[in-house]
């Protein structure tokens, strides 16, 4: 995309809407398509052109921001990026964005001193070149990012050093899953299709911290399997999974015949904190031939590095195909690098983790 990206604000907060444009002014790569106070009047500013990206509030009058969100993604879809509040309605709210589509979720910056405001502009810049990077062809990071996330890639050594592949780790079977762009609601069909005594998982959902802890107490409300945002020291244990909370690293260790899990801060690996990569680098140590490794829908390629290394271990890898992604990024990826043993539908992926955990898929040694 050679043309900075045109971007809509939609807030009914005077102060939040002045802020945010001159932020958009600012920076070089967008330019403002225009504001609107509430829906109503963002329709009339998009009748005769639509802009290249949306930022959006939740809470407005006249029409809320859910509301909105779901008309635009049945009528004309654009990339959305919508900014929360931390409250704890505001959060659940923003887990709603996300099932409907949308591309990025923010908690609403503060805006209140000079060194705020720069964040929040990087934060925003971000996040919207994220949401339009995928529909132009472009690289973009994900959102959940700070000063930091400029930075030259990290690896994944940075955080745990990689070992020499060994097919025997803890003989408990372990499945760890991958997730951005599209994420809640593909974790939402994954393990609302597991029955209670399905292996335990460990999972990196890219998204702010504000948000991972509503995300783990919505899922474990409409799931079989118990559901929670991780913990250093927390078990991993049959009929759980555990999510690496936003802003911070997932591990997992071997502990007798199981896992533990360690959650630890540090630089940003393959752009993201908590990274895919870490957490499958760890997972392939800890399990070994013993391991899953699966990659849902999500811009980028975090975790497409470290599930070959799943592989090489002698576990089970399986991506997510392209028709039922809502950005073929992290999947593609992995499987154009050749370390994807299966592709498999959203809808399959339920089924091929219980097909591994009941013995039915052996990968020749």
């Amino acid at each position: 995309m050679t043309q900075p990206i045109s971007v809509l604000v939609v807030d009914d907060s005077v102060s939040v809407r002045t802020a945010f444009s001159a932020i958009i002014k600012a920076d070089p790569g967008l330019t403002l398509f225009g504001t609107a106070q509430d829906p109503f009047v963002a329709v009339e500013r998009m009748r005769d052109e639509l802009p290249d990206a949306i930022l959006l509030d939740i809470e407005m009058p006249r029409m809320d921001g859910l509301t909105f969100l779901r008309k635009i993604m049945a009528q004309c879809p654009v990339p959305v990026i919508v900014c929360s509040s931390h409250s704890q309605e505001g959060s659940m709210a923003a887990i709603t964005a996300l099932d409907l589509g949308a591309a990025v979720v923010l908690a609403k910056p503060d805006l209140t001193t000079t060194e705020a405001r720069n964040r929040a502009a990087l934060r925003i810049g971000q996040a919207v070149r994220a949401a339009v990077g995928e529909r132009y062809g472009t690289t973009a990071s994900n959102a959940n990012t700070d000063e930091g996330r400029n930075d030259a890639r990290v690896s994944p050594d940075k955080i745990i050093a990689k070992r020499p592949p060994v097919r025997r780790g803890a003989p408990t079977p372990l499945v760890v899953i991958g997730s951005s762009t599209g994420g809640p609601d593909a974790l939402r069909q994954v393990l609302t299709g597991l029955p209670s005594n399905a292996p335990a998982i460990a999972i990196v959902q890219h998204m702010p911290a504000e948000f991972t802890g509503p995300l783990a107490r919505r899922l474990n409300d409409r799931c079989q399997i118990e559901v929670a945002e991780a913990k250093s020291g927390d078990p991993l244990t049959p009929g759980c999974a555990l999510i690496a909370p936003g802003d911070q690293h997932l591990l997992i260790h071997r502990e007798g015949r199981g896992y533990v899990a360690e959650v630890v801060g540090g630089p940003y690996v393959s752009r993201h904190r908590p990274s895919v990569d870490v957490l499958f680098r760890s997972a392939a140590q800890a399990a070994g031939e013993n391991a899953m490794g699966m990659i849902l829908t999500g811009m980028g390629d975090d975790g497409a590095t470290c599930i070959g290394e799943i592989q090489e271990c002698g576990g089970y890898t399986v991506a997510q195909d392209e028709a039922s992604c809502v950005v073929y990024g992290m999947p593609r990826c992995a499987f154009e690098a050749g370390v994807v043993d299966t592709v498999a539908p959203l809808k399959k992926m339920s089924d091929e983790i219980v097909k591994w955990h009941g013995g039915k898929i052996r990968k020749a040694v």
